[in-house]
């Protein structure tokens, strides 16, 4: 019984023009005999002639097709059919089956080659497009240098050879190298070699084009180069990892000896590989150096550690208008005074707007108030020559400001204040009554005079003087979360403080004012806390008080 797995095609006449045929083409019965075969088939095939055994003339893949179409049974439902193919002499064909009446089937071999090696070369390129597109997602999620080489290494080592390497322009004499072999994990060294001992190697981490494999010698590989355990090496590849306007690094591929050599196109695609890597460590690298130069000018900018004043409590407190940064436009400082009988200066301000602008001109006058700190004293010429300088700075940014001139008399502590636009400071007395010290004057970097009104007062011991921001008035909460916190609130809450040492004062306003607010955003705040300690002599052995952000 003949299946009807393949489709029935009527019987080629005896004069069918087999010569002419464009194609291979044979024939063969049910039993597996071959029954006909024009001349292509026979220069293809030397061994199918009628009357042979096709299993003894044609490939295994052709006749295991055409047991298949011969076998008895229905068809499957849904079955395809598509021809099947194979390779004859390093071609790869298309055998379609033509089952004839007497159930004898003829097959028609149509070449497929171009046909096949273009299907894989788009299958190819559609796996390294896809690779490629991976390789920069998992590159591009990290901005650590060190993890973008281990990922580049593995990544290298999975997919384009049996070992990698990442390494990194060097670190003084030596060089960071990133080790992967295939299915392990990446391993980090820094290796103090000359990288010019490896051809090509020096050139790509100074950016030049990369050289072809086929210049470079396996057996010359330092050891270094060598994975562990990894045997001797068959094939190189160097290639640089170009970043952004200076080299990145280099990227070493190494395959095992007697498996294939890197081709041409794979070259060229590791060195697409190479520039999506090279992109992700510069950026890396860049970052980390932003990072680093941030960090130096965050600490400058930073509220300081405050310099205690003998026979004088000192306390500081900042909170930044946002949790994730932690500098601001409010500002305090103090500056210990630079000869006996002088007073000491503590600055307290607030500059227009919030984030890194208002940061940049908070150091600029805290760095003015400095320079001035022998004008101490004379208040009047430091907001002056102050606001000259921040006019001179062409930013359309002003601030407010108090100044306090400190020193000690006796058991008590005078304090000189001025007011530059700022709310007044406020004093506690030890009976818990909170005055409002009697000073005003016009905000310093907006208008070509400074006016100010400069007022004295005296703290009897356990007595304070309290400097605040409007982020801590003008914080907005409550009940309703509508109201400010206000200076009527301060003034309970620091009547409740009578007596207490100047710390604590800084942390009970920083706590009310948080409460206040819950979890609404709020301006930056800045607190300062001057006291008369009880006993003169009570920070006996401490020249430094704490001063940073509240929690």
């Amino acid at each position: 019984m003949v299946s009807t797995r393949a489709q029935t095609a009527a019987d080629p006449e005896p004069d069918f023009p087999w010569g002419g045929a464009p194609c291979p083409v044979l024939v063969a019965d049910p039993a597996g005999r071959v029954v006909r075969c024009n001349d292509a088939a026979q220069a293809l095939l030397p061994g199918a002639r009628p009357g042979s055994r096709l299993a003894d003339a044609v490939p295994a893949w052709l006749a295991a097709a055409h047991q298949a179409v011969c076998l008895p049974g229905p068809r499957t439902a849904g079955e395809p059919d598509a021809p099947w193919s194979g390779m004859i002499e390093a071609r790869r064909l298309r055998a379609h089956p033509s089952v004839r009446q007497d159930g004898a089937v003829a097959w028609w071999l149509v070449d497929d080659t171009d046909h096949h090696l273009a299907r894989e070369a788009l299958r190819t390129e559609r796996e390294r497009t896809a690779f490629l597109a991976r390789t920069s997602s998992t590159l591009l999620s990290s901005l650590n240098l060190e993890r973008c080489m281990d990922v580049t290494a593995q990544l290298a080592a999975e997919s384009l050879a049996d070992a990698a390497l990442a390494i990194a322009p060097a670190r003084g004499r030596r060089l960071p190298v990133v080790t992967c072999l295939r299915g392990a994990a990446p391993t980090s060294a820094l290796e103090a070699v000359d990288a010019d001992e490896v051809p090509g190697l020096g050139e790509a981490l100074r950016g030049f084009p990369p050289v072809p494999s086929r210049w470079i010698d396996p057996a010359a590989a330092p050891a270094w180069l060598i994975p562990e355990d990894f045997g001797p090496v068959g094939a190189i590849v160097v290639t640089p990892l170009p970043g952004h306007g200076v080299p990145a690094g280099a990227l070493v591929l190494l395959r095992k000896e007697g498996g294939a050599a890197f081709t041409e196109e794979e070259e060229v695609f590791a060195r697409l590989f190479a520039a999506r890597a090279g992109a992700a460590m510069s950026a890396a690298r860049l970052y980390a150096e932003q990072r680093a130069i941030t960090e130096v000018l965050m600490r400058e900018l930073l509220p300081p550690v405050l310099h205690q004043i003998t026979g004088v409590d000192l306390a500081g407190s900042y909170r930044p208008s946002s949790d994730h940064e932690r500098i601001g436009g409010d500002f305090y400082d103090v500056h210990p005074a630079t000869a006996a009988g002088e007073p000491s200066l503590v600055t307290l301000g607030d500059v227009c707007g919030k984030g890194l602008e208002a940061a940049v001109l908070t150091g600029k006058i805290r760095n003015t108030l400095h320079a001035l700190l022998p004008l101490a004293d004379d208040h009047q010429r430091i907001l002056t020559l102050l606001n000259t300088a921040l006019l001179n700075a062409h930013t359309t940014r002003f601030a407010t400001l108090v100044l306090a001139s400190v020193a000690r008399h006796g058991d008590a502590v005078r304090v000189r204040l001025t007011s530059a636009g700022h709310p007044s400071p406020l004093i506690v007395r030890a009976d818990g009554t909170v005055e409002e010290a009697d000073t005003r004057g016009t905000l310093v970097g907006a208008l070509p005079d400074v006016r100010a009104r400069t007022t004295t007062v005296t703290l009897a011991p356990g007595e304070s003087c309290v400097l605040y921001t409007d982020g801590i008035t003008e914080a907005q909460g409550g009940p309703l979360g509508d109201a400010f916190y206000g200076e009527e609130r301060l003034k309970r809450a620091l009547a409740g403080c009578a007596g207490m040492p100047a710390e604590g004062i800084v942390e009970h306003v920083q706590m009310l004012a948080s409460q206040w607010l819950g979890s609404r955003g709020h301006d930056d705040m800045a607190v300062v806390a001057i006291s008369a300690p009880r006993s003169p002599h009570r920070d006996a052995g401490h020249d430094r008080t704490p001063g940073g952000c509240a929690a």
